[in-house]
């Protein structure tokens, strides 16, 4: 009887000491991987990126006229995301969408104020930007993401 009771014991002790592990990969490990998957991609594709002390990476393709949101801006997008081998997780479809830079990921609301009104372009997001070491819904973590941008309006 005490083996019986001896697996389940390690099974639980065994999580208990996993879970304490330390993640194998420091954020700034993990900022050179992902800044290294962005310059791969872009040289892969001949396109050239600005970059921010942050490591995000972005294209002005359509420079849009006036003044750029700031931080706090609520903003009026067409967008399409999606990972670096191209498949799309996430788009408005032509219809825009309306929100606050400040309900968003890091990589929004440092990338979108780069824009003017009707500007276009691409926004290159470190996964520390993104959804970090967790990921959300079908994006993993740990993971690059894109968006091809359309500030409407803000």
């Amino acid at each position: 009887m005490s083996r019986f009771f001896s697996i389940p014991f390690f099974i639980l002790a065994f999580g208990l000491v996993a879970g304490c592990i330390p993640d194998p990969i420091s954020a700034e490990e993990q900022l050179k991987t992902d800044i290294k998957k962005i310059e791969d991609y872009l040289a892969d594709n001949n396109l050239t990126a600005q970059s921010t002390a942050s490591g995000l990476h972005y294209i002005i393709e359509e420079e849009g006229t006036g003044g750029h949101p700031s931080a706090t801006s609520e903003v009026t997008v067409n967008y399409k995301g999606y990972f670096l081998d191209g498949g799309v997780f996430d788009q408005t479809n032509g219809t825009p969408i309306t929100f606050s830079l400040q309900n968003v990921i890091e990589g929004w609301t440092e990338g979108i104020p780069l824009f003017k009104k009707g500007g276009k372009g691409k926004l290159f997001i470190p996964s520390a930007l993104a959804y970090g070491n967790s990921g959300q819904g079908s994006i993993p973590g740990r993971t690059v993401i894109a968006f091809d941008v359309e500030l409407v309006d803000f």
